[in-house]
C-alpha cells in the first residue's frame, strides 16, 4: 500500500495515498475505538448538505470563491449520490462534541475538492479544510446533522406505521361485515388505536426537532442575520427538510428535549408495537386468526 504524509500539531503521520480522510480523521479512529461502528449513512448525507448549504452561502457573500465553491459543492452532490461513504471512518462514538465526525467531512470534501480542480489528495492547497468549514460551529453544525437525520429517518419510520394503521383498518372494516367476528374487529381497533396515538407523539416530537440552531458569531451582527437567513433558506431547499432557525440558540444547543421526547416517543412505540405481536400470536393459538409463513419471495405477512 502507497502512503502520503500529512502533518499536524501532534506531529507527521502516514496516511493511504488512496484515502479522501486525513490525518484528522486516522487520529480519531485510533484514538476512539468504542463501538467499531461508524458514522451511519443519513448522517454522511445530512454533513453533505450542510458542507453543500455552507459553500453555496459563503459564496453567495463574497467569503468564498465560486470556484472554489463549486468544487466543495459538487464533492457534496457525490457523497449525497452514494460516493465515498466508506471514507467517513471515524467510531460513532467519540469525546469533543463530535469534532472529529466533523473533521472527517471537511477532510474527505476538501479532497475530493481538490481532486476536481486538478489537485492532489492531502494537499489542501486549492481547496483548504477551513474553506469547506468556513463560518460554522462544530457542535452547531454536528447536532444539526444529527437533527437532519433524525428528521429523515423517523419520518420513513412514519410512513411504514401509517401503511400498518391503513392494514389494520382494512382488518377491522371486514370483520365490521361479520357478527361472529365482532370481538375480533374491537381487539384491531384497539391495535389501531394504540398505533395512532404513537404516531401522534412521534410526529409531536418531531415538531420539536426542526427547530435547529445556526450561528456565524465572528460576522458583524448584520452580516451574521444575512448569513443565517440565506443559510437556513438554502438548508431547506437542499435537505427537502422543514427546518426553522431558533429564536434562542445558546438555549436550542443546550436543552435537548425535542431529541429526548421523540426518542422516549419512539422506544414506547417499541414497546406498543411488542405487546401487539404477543397478542396477535395468543389470538392464533387461540384459533381466532392464522399468520401465514412469511413469504419468502417479498417477506410480506397477510393476516387471515
Amino acid at each position: 500500500m502507497r502512503y502520503r504524509i500529512e502533518q499536524d500539531n501532534l506531529g507527521e503521520k502516514k496516511v493511504p495515498a488512496e484515502a479522501y480522510y486525513g490525518i484528522g480523521s486516522l487520529r480519531s479512529k485510533e484514538t476512539y475505538q468504542i463501538t467499531k461502528h461508524g458514522i451511519i449513512r443519513q448522517m454522511i448525507k445530512s454533513f453533505a448538505n450542510i458542507k453543500k448549504t455552507a459553500a453555496k452561502t459563503n459564496s453567495d457573500m463574497g467569503y468564498l470563491n465560486k470556484d472554489v465553491a463549486e468544487a466543495i459543492f459538487l464533492s457534496c452532490e457525490e457523497i449525497l449520490n452514494g460516493r465515498l461513504h466508506g471514507q467517513f471512518i471515524t467510531d460513532v462514538v467519540q469525546g469533543g462534541y463530535g469534532f472529529a465526525m466533523n473533521t472527517n467531512a471537511n477532510e474527505v470534501i476538501a479532497n475530493r475538492a481538490n481532486e476536481l480542480m486538478g489537485g492532489e489528495k492531502g494537499k489542501y492547497d486549492l481547496v483548504r479544510l477551513e474553506d469547506v468549514n468556513l463560518n460554522q460551529d462544530n457542535y452547531e453544525m454536528v447536532l444539526l446533522a444529527g437533527k437532519l437525520s433524525i428528521i429523515r429517518l423517523t419520518k420513513k419510520l412514519l410512513t411504514e406505521g401509517k401503511k400498518l394503521c391503513n392494514a389494520l383498518a382494512d382488518k377491522i372494516e371486514a370483520y365490521k361485515l361479520s357478527r361472529a367476528d365482532y370481538s375480533l374487529g374491537q381487539q384491531f381497533q384497539a391495535f389501531y388505536e394504540i398505533l395512532e396515538k404513537n404516531m401522534k407523539r412521534i410526529t409531536s416530537g418531531m415538531n420539536g426537532v426542526l427547530e435547529v440552531a445556526v450561528s456565524a458569531r465572528h460576522l458583524p451582527p448584520e452580516q451574521e442575520e444575512l448569513y443565517v437567513r440565506k443559510f437556513m433558506k438554502y438548508l431547506v431547499q437542499y435537505s427537502g427538510e422543514a427546518v426553522f432557525q431558533t429564536k434562542n440558540i445558546l438555549e436550542n444547543k443546550q436543552n435537548l428535549d425535542a431529541i429526548s421526547w421523540t426518542s422516549v416517543a419512539l422506544k414506547v412505540l417499541i414497546s406498543d408495537l411488542s405487546k401487539i405481536a404477543v397478542d396477535l400470536k395468543l389470538l392464533e393459538e387461540q384459533g381466532k386468526i392464522k399468520i401465514p409463513d412469511i413469504d419468502p419471495a417479498g417477506h410480506d405477512v397477510v393476516l387471515d
